[in-house]
């Protein structure tokens, strides 16, 4: 069976609640879920798709590079590896309504740094459905990832994670 590794951050919110609803998509024992922090990034090449989850709660969660940002660590770290032939894909969570200029913007800032590790990104998500004015996390067509607003739609949360997780598995040849 093909593995696969679910890594978030934050923790004890929605961004880990949305990790348990896709970990309850795969199979029993083909996906591995840590918060970032708890990951050994170092057994990241023994995954065959990568999936990556976060919200954008505040510009300084991603334009701070400090040490002290979990995803500005992991993303250093995971740059000494070439992980071409892997799949990688992404989810997002924002709130249309009280961040409509940055609407999921974490899904853009994941793309820019993974895509230098060589990955095949998959996953991308309409934008139909959602109301939002900007977003660094699509192309003016497509999300980078699935995005999902636990504050304005979460009755669309469980359907949207379904569609997208099967569309994951086909796009990864998990199925």
């Amino acid at each position: 069976m093909k593995k696969v590794v679910l890594l978030f951050w934050g923790k004890n919110g929605n961004v880990e609640r949305a990790a348990e609803k896709i970990n309850a998509m795969f199979p029993s024992g083909q996906i591995d879920m840590f918060d970032v922090v708890s990951f050994d990034v170092s057994t990241i090449a023994d995954y065959h798709l990568i999936i990556l989850g976060g919200s954008t709660i505040g510009a300084e969660i991603w334009t701070d590079v400090k040490d002290d940002n979990e995803w500005s660590r992991f993303f250093a770290a995971v740059s000494k590896y070439d992980l071409s032939g892997k799949y990688l894909a992404f989810y997002g969570l924002g709130d249309q309504v009280l961040y409509p200029d940055h609407y999921v913007d974490a899904l853009g800032v994941f793309k820019q740094e993974m895509i230098k590790a060589n990955v095949h990104h998959i996953g991308e998500w309409s934008i139909e459905g959602y109301r939002f004015t900007d977003s660094d996390g699509y192309d003016g067509k497509v999300f980078f990832g699935l995005a999902l607003d636990e504050d304005r739609q979460a009755e669309l949360t469980i359907e949207r994670i379904q569609k997208w997780t099967d569309q994951l598995k086909k796009e990864a040849g998990l199925v």
